[in-house]
């Protein structure tokens, strides 16, 4: 009776081992798979976004850009361009231009942007900076 007992312990010992072991293998197996998928992910994104900054400087080179590289002006951040129709004689309308490539979508900055722009909320102003510091005011 006790050498039954002691064998029951020693089979769920043996198998409890072999289970960690088991678990711990195919726990390492996982973590190194998940790593290589995020490497490649990361990678991949990487390149998304390199291709899309290249492809947003180069686009008025490009022969399908609708406006002549001289009309346009890089901004970047949040509207890659702004064209000025016709600035190469006499200029008729300014137009903001973003480039996206492959899926990518407009941000929620830019959405609301496009908005404004849409509900013609969009304004002119003039900016003169002082030509010199104002004088102190005399003491009495």
């Amino acid at each position: 009776m006790a050498l039954d007992i002691l064998m029951i312990v020693l089979v769920i010992i043996v198998a409890a081992v072999i289970g960690w072991i088991l678990g711990a293998f195919f726990a390492k197996r996982r973590a190194e798979d998940r790593i290589s998928y995020e490497r490649e992910d990361a990678i991949s994104r990487s390149r998304s976004v390199l291709t899309g900054q290249m492809s947003e400087q180069i686009a008025p080179f490009l022969p399908d850009f609708p406006y002549t590289p001289t009309e346009v002006r890089f901004i970047g951040k949040p509207i890659d361009f702004i064209a000025f129709k016709g600035l190469d004689s006499v200029p008729k309308e300014v137009v903001f231009v973003e480039v996206k490539t492959g899926k990518s979508k407009l941000s929620p900055a830019q959405q609301k942007i496009k908005q404004l722009i849409k509900e013609k909320k969009v304004s002119w102003e003039e900016y003169r900076p002082l030509r010199s510091p104002p004088k102190p005011a005399k003491s009495l």
